[in-house]
Order: structure tokens, then C-alpha cells, then sequence
């Protein structure tokens, strides 16, 4: 059986489409695989005005099969032999007779089991009953309410076609007042064909609605319009400049794709790439073209959804709407160049960052006080720090210029473009357009040290200001995207290899922001264990570490490792990739049973876990056998290379150390002269309990090993 489900609708979001298809394609198949349906394939299709599903392979009907129903306990469906009312309840239930009841053996005592046939429905009457389900089970954002009913889609529904092979699967679609009964008619085009055209058979959809100018395949029309664009930018002797999220934006935008041409004005050239582009892409979704130097070309493709005999005309019409806002884009560049971008300052005052942090003003003063923290962590030149400190004067001026307030989108690019004009270094104008960066999870990072320190600033100052707030993070409800820029903080410091102390410059924000804010208390606690939270996610979501590697650095709970991640960021991170270096390589195996069982028993003393060198608590003239002496001789040498490792971060030498150690500990545990640790003594217990402890310290300077499960 072919099936065919098409919803036609008015003109759907473009952001809908890719997520009703994507939700369909996941779904269908699960839901026929629920009633025991399994055709030979499902093709999820969706243009603007529809979204369709063609089902090829169903059987007529569900295969009859047998079910095994659990009834209740045995010694509560019979007694003496005789069914109970519960027995006889079950089978009534199952529509059974009482003599079928079977007692069978579970986990949990003998049950009562039933073995019924069920006769396989028919799967037109499943259909009837899933295709609402399936309808009116999508998610997404922009759902509307339409008609006088209750029934929310993100467009009105205007009508469905639902065939099996050649006939029409009756079903009614209500909302309110209004009834949509299905049939085997569907629309064309909108423009090139808006009579209605009907559909003989499921198989012939596709080649149907391709009759009357729509390609309901989004893949084919991607293919298409990719193909279009690229022939029309060698046409015009360019190289077409295609984004993936304007490709599939477009793709859903149009049902009968044609690439269109379309030019404007040189004089327009003059304006930065980035505006040029952002008003052909972001607001037109015009394709930009430029040449073999990858320079723009005074021209633009567009993909049009109507008559590709009126090419021309929808290209001059397009046109004219591009010089209107280039010309637009022109006059406010001219405007804001007129002055330097230092005069614009004054302008932050009169935006508001938040109600109770102030106007945008007071948060550059905010990001230039925290940056001058970061500078004094790196030990920064004064060059280096005065362009710090211009970079972050400057980074949020560019809010209160008019291509800014026209084209949001453009904040902190304009910023670099109008520092040069301004006089201002290269350096300090990539540090105001770095600043923002990353953007996202697929961003590059900043480059230049201003951008790299603005932009720490920058977060920090907003995390801590809406954590001080009290707006911390719940579930998915983020509005202030503090995830992102606390992910921002910590992958900017990795990649960049910047020594700095977060919890030092947490600490002195949070302190500075109760200066201000008095009746508040200091969010320094959920901050860091916010900024742990984020550590621990990247080290295994993005450098892909085992979760007990990653729980090792950070500890269980260990104040200290966690004050220790955040002092270090770089440490923490290389930590973690060495313990998955040596787990991969074997050498973590050869250490892992020595440590691990000196660890557990360490804790069973009461020796701090700073202590590294065996002579400041060890009494060699308490030792009884010679594995004590030789463990405790062994520590002694260990105590430089574990030094060295905590100092260089060459946590090699380390285990290089523990594992030379290894047979020696082994020998005082169950060699000839090995020890009972637990002696009766406590003079001698304590002794040789500092001894384990001792090792156990030493290996605290990679990771603690009682969170790692052996492997």
C-alpha cells in the first residue's frame, strides 16, 4: 500500500519546516512501529504551503500475533486450588476464559499469565487514528491559533489529502466551527498554477504537484537553487558566496526556485564588505557575488518563487529595494565617521544595561576594572595594557551609532571599522571586534591579546553582575546566556594559554559588587560551582575525557580541587587529557591498584592533605620490617619529581615516580616483610599510615584516584 498524508496549509516559517520534517521523520516510523506497522520506507517532504509524508510498503492489516498479560499473583488468583474473584476479574478483563490462566515463575513470585491471540486491525482504521496525532504533535516556536477553534499550528490549515493507493482515507480535521475534510485535491503554485489539482494515487505525488510548479522534495530544490546560483555567479564572471543557513532559509521559502540576477550601484562598494553583505544576506537574502580576489562585485543573486519569465522584472524590483537600504547604510556610515569613535562615549549613559546595573557606561567602567585584573595576572607591559584599556573603553561604542541601531547585528564589526577611521591601532580595533568572540558554539576564538582580555572582562562582568542578582540559570531558562559566556571564558583561556586566577577575579568581582549593591549577597559560591559545572561539561563533551577522569581533577566534592581548577584553568584541562593519555597508553593501569589501595587506607589517618615530605612525619625508629624502610626511603625520592611535575606541569615525572614506587608498596603489603597496617600499636599504626598517606598526597597532585574506576 502507498499512503499520502499532505497538510496544506498557508505560508509556513522557514525555521518551521526544518524541525516539522526533522519531527516526522523521528516520529512516523515510532509510532507505526508502536502498532506493529513497518513499511518499506517513509519520505518526509515540505515546501511553504505543505508538509506531506509518503508511506510505501504497508500491509492491508496488522499481522495477527499473540500476547503474554501478567496477571495479579498467583497465591491471590487461586486458593485451594479455586479462582478467586481477582482471577475471575483478569479474565473478564481479557475477555478469557478462567481455565486458561496460566501460573508461571517471575523474579518477583508466581503470577498469573494469560496467552491471548489478537486479531491484526486494519491498518487504514490505525491510520485514522494517528494521522491527528501526528498533525497535531509537532513543536515549535510561532504557533498560532486560527478560526474559532482551539487548534494551534503555525499557520492555518487549509487542507489535507490523505490516499491509500488510489482512495481517499475519510478523516475530518476540526477546529471550531470549521471542518477540513480530507479528499485527493491539493493546490499548485500559488502564482503559476493556484487551481486545484488532484492526486490519482499515493506513488504519483511527487510527479503530480511537479505539474503544477512545486518541488515538494527540499533536497531537490536545495540542489536546485545551490546549481542556480552557482551558473549565475559565472555568468556574471564571480564566484557566488553561498552560507548554508541562507541555502536552507531560501530553500524553505519557495516551492519553484529560479536564481535571478541583479546589480547595484558601484558607488555603494565604498561602504565595509560587512554592511554590504549583512543588508544583502541577513535582510534580503540576496546571494553575494565577488570576484577571483574575493572581492564583492557590484551584484547580487535572489531566488524567485514566481514566473521565471518575469526575471527581469523581479530583478529590478529587487533592485530598487537594495539601493534603497544601501543608500540607507551609506548616510549612516558618512554620519558615524563624521566624529571619532571616543565622542560617542558620552551616548552609553542613555542605554540601559540592566534596571539595576546601570546604563551601558557603567558597564564599560566595570569591564575596564576587571580587565586591568586580568592585565596585572598576565604581568603585561604598559603598551600592551594601554591598549587593553582603549579596547575597553571603547568595545560597546559602536551601540549608539546609527548602522548599529539599524543593523544590531553589525556591533562590534563597525566598532573595529570606525577605530581605524578614528586613528585608533590595529590592535586595539581587532580587540573591539574580537571581543564578542566566539559567538557561538561553532565560533572562532579571538586572537589578539585585547580581544582575548575584553572579552574575558566583558563576561565576567555580566556573569557576575546577574548572578549577584540573583538570576541564576534553571533548567533551559538561560535569557541572559550565561552558559555561553561561561563556556566563553574557559575556552578563550584554554585556547589562548592565558595564566590567569578565575577565582581570584571572581572573588574581587564579587566583592566589588556588593560594594555597590548592599543589600545583596555575594554570589561567589553558586558562581563557582557554576564555573565547575561548565568545566566539567567541555572536558567531556567537547575534549571528549572520560567522566571519572574528569570527576578525578575536579574532585567529589573536594573543596580543594575545585579551588585548584579555578586557580588553573590550564592545569585542570591538562591534567584531565593526561590521566586519558596515560589510561589510553596503559601506564595509568600500572599505578592505578598501588595508589588506589594506599588511598583508601590513608583515610583511615588523620595526615592533611598537604603534607609531601615523609621526614616531617614518619619516625623511621618506629618501623618493624624492612618494606617500611625501603617505602619510606622511596617517598624521599619521590618528593623532587613530584615537586618538579607540580611546577613545571610535567605530570610525567610523576608517574614515572609512582610507578617505580609501585613494587616497594607492594612488597610492604603483601611481600615477605610485608606489614599489618592496622597494628595494634597506635603509635606504629599512625606511622605507617602517614607513610600511605604520604603516597596518597604525592598522587593528589595529579587527580584523586579514588574517583577513577579501573578500567
Amino acid at each position: 500500500m502507498f499512503f499520502l498524508l499532505e497538510v496544506g496549509t498557508e505560508e509556513l516559517p522557514a525555521d518551521f519546516l526544518n524541525g516539522a520534517i526533522a519531527q516526522w521523520q523521528e516520529r512516523i516510523p515510532a509510532s507505526l512501529q508502536e502498532h506493529f506497522l513497518t513499511p518499506n520506507s517513509i519520505t518526509v517532504y515540505g515546501t511553504p504551503r505543505r508538509l506531506a509524508v509518503l508511506i510505501e510498503g504497508l500491509a492491508d492489516h496488522q499481522s495477527d500475533r499473540t500476547e503474554v498479560i501478567k496477571g495479579p499473583p498467583a497465591a491471590a488468583a487461586f486458593k485451594d486450588g479455586q479462582p478467586t474473584k481477582a482471577a475471575e476479574g483478569f479474565a473478564r478483563k481479557q475477555a478469557v476464559d478462567v481455565a486458561t490462566l496460566e501460573i508461571r515463575p517471575t523474579d518477583k513470585g508466581d503470577f498469573v499469565f494469560i496467552e491471548k491471540k489478537i486479531a491484526g486491525r486494519p491498518t487504514k482504521a490505525i491510520l485514522q487514528e494517528l494521522i491527528p496525532s501526528w498533525i497535531n504533535g509537532l513543536e515549535g516556536r510561532r504557533f498560532m491559533r486560527w478560526g474559532d477553534g482551539d487548534l494551534r499550528f503555525p499557520r492555518p490549515i487549509r487542507w489535507l489529502v490523505t490516499l491509500c493507493d488510489g482512495e481517499v482515507l475519510p478523516l475530518e480535521l476540526i477546529n471550531g466551527s470549521t471542518t477540513i475534510i480530507s479528499d485527493r485535491v491539493s493546490y499548485g503554485h500559488r502564482i503559476l498554477h493556484p487551481e486545484p489539482v488532484s492526486i490519482p494515487h499515493g506513488s504519483e505525488y511527487r510527479e503530480t504537484l511537479q505539474s503544477v510548479y512545486v518541488e515538494v522534495d527540499p533536497h531537490e530544490r536545495r540542489q536546485t537553487i545551490e546549481a542556480g546560483v552557482k551558473a549565475v555567479a559565472q555568468t556574471l564572471g564571480g564566484t557566488a558566496e553561498i552560507y548554508p543557513e541562507l541555502l536552507q532559509e531560501v530553500t524553505n521559502l519557495v516551492e519553484y526556485p529560479t536564481a535571478v540576477p541583479g546589480k547595484f550601484d558601484e558607488e555603494f562598494l565604498e561602504l565595509p564588505t560587512e554592511v554590504i553583505t549583512t543588508v544583502m544576506v541577513t535582510h534580503q537574502r540576496y546571494f553575494a557575488v565577488k570576484d577571483q580576489q574575493g572581492s564583492l562585485l557590484p551584484n547580487f543573486i535572489t531566488i524567485s518563487n514566481g514566473d521565471r519569465t518575469k526575471s527581469e522584472i523581479i530583478a529590478a524590483g529587487n533592485q530598487r529595494v537594495i539601493r534603497a537600504r544601501l543608500a540607507d547604510a551609506q548616510f549612516f556610515y558618512h554620519a558615524d565617521c563624521s566624529e571619532p569613535l571616543d565622542t560617542y562615549l558620552p551616548q552609553l549613559e542613555t542605554v540601559t544595561f540592566q534596571n539595576e546595573l546601570g546604563t551601558m557606561r557603567d558597564k564599560v567602567d566595570r569591564i575596564m576594572e576587571i580587565a586591568q585584573q586580568i592585565a596585572q595576572q598576565l604581568n603585561l607591559t604598559p603598551q600592551q595594557w594601554d591598549e587593553i584599556e582603549s579596547t575597553a573603553m571603547l568595545c560597546k561604542v559602536d551601540l549608539v551609532t546609527q548602522m548599529v541601531y539599524e543593523f544590531p547585528e553589525l556591533q562590534g564589526i563597525m566598532g573595529q571599522k570606525y577605530a581605524l577611521v578614528s586613528g585608533e591601532s590595529e590592535s586595539v580595533a581587532q580587540g573591539i571586534f574580537e571581543h564578542y568572540l566566539p559567538r557561538g558554539a561553532d565560533d572562532i576564538m579571538p586572537q589578539s591579546l585585547t580581544g582575548q582580555v575584553v572579552g574575558l572582562a566583558d563576561r565576567l562582568d555580566t556573569l557576575i553582575s546577574i548572578f549577584g542578582l540573583g538570576m541564576i540559570p534553571t533548567g533551559s531558562s538561560d535569557p541572559f546566556a550565561l552558559r555561553r559566556a561561561a563556556n566563553a571564558v574557559i575556552n578563550i583561556t584554554w585556547n589562548s594559554q592565558l595564566s590567569i586566577n578565575l577565582a581570584q577575579l571572581l572573588a574581587q568581582g564579587c566583592a566589588d559588587f556588593i560594594t555597590g549593591h548592599q543589600d545583596k549577597t555575594s554570589p561567589l559560591e553558586p558562581l563557582k560551582g557554576f564555573f565547575i559545572q561548565r568545566i566539567q561539561t567541555l572536558l567531556q563533551e567537547e575534549l571528549k575525557l572520560d567522566y571519572d577522569l574528569v570527576n578525578a581533577v575536579l574532585g567529589d566534592n573536594d573543596p580543594e580541587y575545585q579551588e585548584r581548577a579555578l586557580e588553573d584553568l590550564l592545569d585542570v584541562r591538562d591534567r584531565a587529557q593526561f590521566l586519558q593519555e596515560i589510561r589510553n597508553n596503559g601506564q595509568l593501569e600500572r599505578i592505578y591498584e598501588t595508589v588506589n589501595r594506599s588511598t583508601r587506607l590513608a583515610a583511615q589517618g588523620n595526615l592533611g592533605f598537604q603534607e609531601l615530605d615523609p621526614r616531617k612525619t614518619v619516625n623511621p625508629q618506629l618501623f618493624q620490617q624492612r618494606s617500611e624502610n625501603a617505602f619510606y626511603q622511596e617517598l624521599i625520592v619521590l618528593l623532587p619529581e613530584t615537586l618538579a611535575a607540580k611546577s613545571q606541569r610535567n605530570y610525567q615525572l610523576l608517574v614515572n615516580g609512582l610507578t617505580e614506587i609501585a613494587p616497594t608498596v607492594s612488597n610492604f603489603f603483601d611481600g615477605e616483610d610485608s606489614v599489618l597496617v592496622m597494628d595494634e600499636d597506635p603509635k606504629i599504626r599512625q606511622n605507617r599510615l602517614n607513610l600511605l598517606g604520604i603516597l596518597r598526597n604525592h598522587s593528589r597532585t595529579l587527580a584523586d584516584f579514588g574517583a577513577i574506576v579501573k578500567s
